[in-house]
């Protein structure tokens, strides 16, 4: 029996578990189980590799995604690039095992957004810091978007804070993408503080949450006639690329 999981804490709001049992359920893989392994602390990761001698994947979510580099041997060139890592590999010799760090994020939150994307989409605020945002950042250079971070702490130049965002910034700025927790269930009442009202049809809003469908920042888009995007495909894409790198 192979065995997968996830690293993470708190793991109440995980999707990969339910994705993967599904998937291997309906595509009769009998050899695989999936199961979530939330840690407190990452220094707790070499105990589970060691405890779980079956289990040959990783995915990786808050808040580990840049902590867990100083455990891997090897690291991918994208996600070295992209400085956070969301699924490892776990390569076994006996008792002996190497843990290659991958990010499947990128291509997950490429995808769904390249279907949508018109030739005047190319400035972008990223609202949030974390280890999401990295994949996006990366993503948004890529396809030369120009973007600006939004933190309720700015970090320098290249950062605005949430009071910085009038309707003249919305104006110039056409993707938004929520990499933040605000507005996931079940604090679904919550929403990035910015100019709803600036928002017009040529605006994308994508927001990573997956639960609810909709968020408060999605519904105060369409309102606006912006296209709205959620994070459900981006995680879907995600995890096939995952199982991709697992078996390869």
């Amino acid at each position: 029996m192979r065995k997968f999981g996830l690293i993470g804490y708190p793991l109440g709001h995980s999707f990969s578990k339910a994705f993967f049992t599904e998937k291997f359920r309906d595509e009769k893989i009998a050899d695989c189980s999936y199961d979530n392994y939330p840690i407190e602390d990452i220094s707790q990761l070499p105990n589970i590799l060691k405890e779980q001698q079956y289990l040959f994947g990783l995915n990786v979510t808050i808040p580990y995604k840049e902590k867990v580099f100083q455990y891997l041997d090897e690291i991918d060139h994208e996600a070295q690039e992209i400085g956070a890592i969301n699924t490892i590999k776990i390569v076994r010799s006996g008792n002996e095992y190497r843990l290659k760090g991958f990010n499947t994020d990128a291509f997950g939150f490429e995808q769904p957004l390249l279907k949508v994307m018109r030739e005047y989409h190319r400035t972008a605020l990223i609202l949030g810091t974390g280890g999401a945002s990295k994949a996006v950042a990366y993503i948004l250079k890529k396809h030369n978007i120009k973007y600006k971070y939004v933190s309720r702490v700015p970090k320098s130049k290249d950062f605005y804070s949430y009071e910085d965002l009038d309707e003249s910034v919305i104006k110039q700025f056409h993707i938004i993408i929520n990499t933040s927790p605000l507005g996931m269930y079940p604090n679904t009442a919550r929403c990035p503080d910015i100019p709803y009202g600036a928002l017009t049809r040529n605006h994308i809003l994508y927001d990573l949450i997956y639960n609810p469908e909709k968020t408060l920042f999605l519904k105060k888009g369409e309102k606006q006639d912006a296209t709205v995007l959620n994070g459900l495909p981006m995680l879907k894409l995600q995890a096939d690329k995952a199982w991709e790198i697992w078996n390869t």
